[in-house]
């Protein structure tokens, strides 16, 4: 998701006025007065939704990297998963390609292509902004749930932000696994005050969280997730990467102790009437 700032070329002579203007612009936009955090989230969301089509020009890369760790730490297993990701009627799709950096052959690489092919044909039925893979929950609903705290204004890669922290309401009433367990979240969202969109995400779980019933698994407090996102080409943001810590007991006898990441790169533009593509890459933060 990468928007970028015009570049602007001039002679030495003007620098020191340009400087003056660029130095007011910023002054005035740190006095501004902050905009309503809900209405600012409904803003981002509907600003996503109009982009979705222009997500669908879209492909990229992403490997995720997961290693075992025991309880001191120390890594006791590394694997890792590469993926082609593109979008279909405003639903993500990942093929994977790469497993350990081998590429999928033979049985594997078939049931890859017919998961996928199944996935796009329910893609296309399905409404965009409607889950197509397991539960999910939509930013007017989160806000329902969260209480919204301490907003306000930084520089976060170059670029003016609204920075605001949340906590999940424990009294909130709630209905599936997603809501219940968003009353156990804390965590700061960073939005890019110009393109309205989430640039940075941080949130942890400040209690432990038991999925059905507790019986099968529980995520313990203290695991936390991180996501990135930052602007492509044209308006367009897309994410960059991100990282978990994810600390679980299963079967209430093993515990499970996972550090993730995943990177998102190979940006590219591509149109059905050309042949050719278009090399994208995330826009590096201003000067």
């Amino acid at each position: 998701m990468h928007p970028g700032c015009s570049k602007i070329r001039c002679r030495f002579r003007f620098a020191g006025l340009l400087a003056a203007l660029a130095l007011a612009s910023l002054t005035r936009a740190a006095d501004a007065p902050l905009p309503d955090i809900r209405a600012l989230m409904r803003e981002v969301e509907a600003h996503q939704e109009q982009l979705e089509k222009v997500r669908e020009n879209y492909t990229y890369n992403s490997i995720q990297t997961i290693q075992d760790v025991d309880s001191s730490g120390q890594v006791k297993k590394t694997q890792s998963e590469e993926y082609d990701d593109f979008f279909v009627n405003g639903h993500i799709i990942e093929r994977e390609v790469k497993k350990d950096g081998q590429p999928l052959t033979g049985r594997d690489e078939e049931k890859e292509t017919e998961r996928i092919t199944k996935l796009v044909e329910k893609a296309q039925k399905v409404p965009p902004g409607e889950p197509l893979e397991g539960p999910a929950i939509t930013i007017s609903r989160l806000l329902e749930i969260m209480d919204v705290r301490n907003p306000r204004r930084v520089d976060y890669r170059g670029r003016p932000t609204i920075v605001f922290d949340f906590v999940g309401r424990k009294d909130a009433k709630t209905h599936g696994v997603v809501e219940d367990a968003s009353k156990k979240l804390k965590g700061t969202v960073w939005i890019d005050e110009a393109d309205r969109q989430v640039a940075h995400v941080e949130v942890s779980f400040d209690d432990n969280f038991r999925l059905v019933g507790g019986l099968f698994a529980s995520i313990q407090k203290g695991s936390s997730f991180r996501f990135d996102q930052a602007p492509v080409d044209n308006g367009l943001w897309l994410p960059t990467g991100g990282e978990a810590d994810m600390q679980a007991r299963i079967l209430l006898l093993k515990s499970l102790r996972q550090h993730v990441t995943e990177r998102d790169y190979g940006f590219k533009q591509f149109r059905v009437e050309t042949e050719e593509s278009k090399q994208a890459t995330a826009v590096p933060a201003r000067p």
